[in-house]
């Protein structure tokens, strides 16, 4: 996995900067039940997204387990951001309105860890209150290009964040679905050139970026026509989960 506190300072630039922010952020907020006053962001990153849920009226709070992310964040939001496990979150039960972690369970390392982050998520949750989550992040990136094509052969981690196995956890913890929606990922589309770079820098888990398997993708990415030109933006999918109100 990378280490996300050293990506801090490229992360947003890196990850479609302002316009993906905002495309999630209006997809998060869509899915808000109206009494929404409370927020918790799980996995804030730089706070980017979390600013935007702010702006939005919502009252914030932001955790992250990498500390360089959390201070980037805490420069966007001064005071609502903390360090934090998102397995062991640091509030107490029934603490906010909604819940979000966007783009968080698909780094996790496996069905018992995105079960465990799942049921932190729901236990911090205020009766009436909903969960969303991104789900299936890494097959969003699979757009049918000739890119997708020559990484076919790579071997592929099976995803923590699985749609069907996500709904499976929030259900063992009392939460039932409650929406769904799509938003792109501006600026995320792959060129042949900066793919190389990812397979190098370790972004595929399962490709040791030294090795021979690298090598071959890295030759077949090199052969592509329009090694700068971006291929489409994945669209990334977002579902919501709904505590049922006490009585």
């Amino acid at each position: 996995m990378l280490d996300y506190g050293k990506e801090a300072d490229r992360y947003d630039a890196s990850r479609g900067g302002e316009p993906r922010a905002d495309a999630a952020a209006a997809a998060v907020i869509g899915l808000l039940p109206p009494h929404a006053r409370t927020l918790l962001d799980v996995a804030c990153g730089t706070g980017l997204v979390t600013r935007r849920l702010a702006d939005a009226g919502l009252r914030v709070t932001g955790v992250d387990s990498a500390l360089n992310m959390a201070r980037m964040a805490s420069g966007r939001l001064p005071g609502a951001v903390v360090l934090g496990d998102s397995r062991q979150l640091p509030f107490p039960d029934a603490s906010f309105d909604a819940v979000s972690a966007v783009w968080l369970l698909h780094l996790l390392s496996g069905a018992e860890e995105a079960a465990t982050v799942v049921a932190e998520c729901a236990r911090v949750l205020r009766p009436g209150g909903v969960f969303v989550t991104t789900v299936d992040k890494a097959a969003a990136h699979d757009v049918g290009s000739d890119i997708d094509t020559v990484l076919a052969p790579r071997p592929v981690r099976p995803a923590a964040d699985r749609a069907q196995a996500i709904e499976a956890y929030a259900a063992a913890r009392g939460l039932t679905p409650a929406g769904e929606a799509l938003f792109r990922g501006h600026g995320q589309g792959r060129t042949p050139r900066s793919t190389v770079e990812d397979l190098h820098r370790g972004w595929f888990t399962r490709i040791p970026p030294d090795g021979p398997l690298a090598a071959r993708l890295a030759a077949g990415l090199a052969a592509l026509p329009d090694q700068e030109v971006p291929r489409p933006d994945p669209r990334f999918t977002l579902r919501s989960f709904r505590r049922p109100p006490t009585g």
